[in-house]
């Protein structure tokens, strides 16, 4: 937490930085820009990128102020404040920046426990749904008929992630390229599906987030306590 919140004060002081050098908003929105050479694409994406965090800051800082201690810092100018002063205040910001990222986060959770809990509800209730006392819920889109494979194994998939908005977060399927993974790696859900099925079977899981990321997610396509959907297809077991 204490690295993710520093990450966004140097990402301020960055951009404030680059608004000092460059002059004004206004001035550089007057200005054309080009985009040609790969250094000046990759620069634009990086600062777009940090806009994005300050813009989520905006409205707790004095940019003005800010730019004004970036260039006093810059050109050794004497501190207008007193440097245990400076410290305290940093020190009250990224522990404000931490707060709200768990705030945040808690309710990002409580949505998502509360939605998944309401899908998957409604999902037990379709017809050849069946779930597991563990809470995974799967349907048999091809049964397969080859051998199933064991926890230890290396087995080879195609899969696609969907959050249960459908939003997709990961998929073999659009990159057009199977997976091998050592089955007892992945996350129980997979663990113990996987398991259920044979070499050339198609099964959707609806894993619940006990079973799945649970409280940390999978940042940032993955949220805390989310249910996560996977058309998982069984290619082959490696022994």
């Amino acid at each position: 937490m204490i690295m993710q919140a520093t990450k966004v004060v140097w990402v301020v002081i960055l951009a404030a930085m680059l608004l000092g050098c460059g002059g004004s908003a206004e001035d550089a929105d007057s200005q054309p820009l080009e985009l040609e050479s790969d250094s000046a694409r990759t620069s634009y994406a990086i600062g777009y990128n940090y806009g994005s965090n300050i813009r989520r800051l905006a409205g707790e800082l004095d940019l003005e102020a800010l730019i004004a201690g970036v260039k006093d810092a810059y050109q050794e100018s004497e501190s207008r404040m007193k440097p245990e002063e400076v410290a305290q205040r940093m020190q009250q910001f990224q522990q404000d920046v931490m707060r709200r990222d768990q705030a945040r986060r808690q309710e990002e959770s409580s949505r998502n426990i509360a939605e998944g809990d309401a899908f998957r509800k409604a999902n037990k209730e379709k017809p050849g749904v069946m779930q597991t006392p563990s809470g995974l819920q799967y349907a048999v889109i091809n049964p397969g008929d080859g051998p199933s494979p064991k926890p230890s194994d290396r087995v080879k998939v195609h899969y696609h992630g969907t959050l249960i908005d459908g939003t997709v977060f990961d998929s073999s399927v659009e990159r057009k390229e199977p997976v091998t993974f050592r089955l007892d790696e992945l996350i129980p859900g997979w663990v113990e599906g996987i398991q259920l099925m044979r070499v050339g079977a198609k099964y959707r899981f609806v894993i619940p987030p006990e079973l799945a990321y649970g409280k940390r997610g999978s940042p940032p396509k993955i949220g805390p306590d989310a249910t996560l959907i996977f058309s998982v297809e069984l290619l082959d077991i490696e022994k």
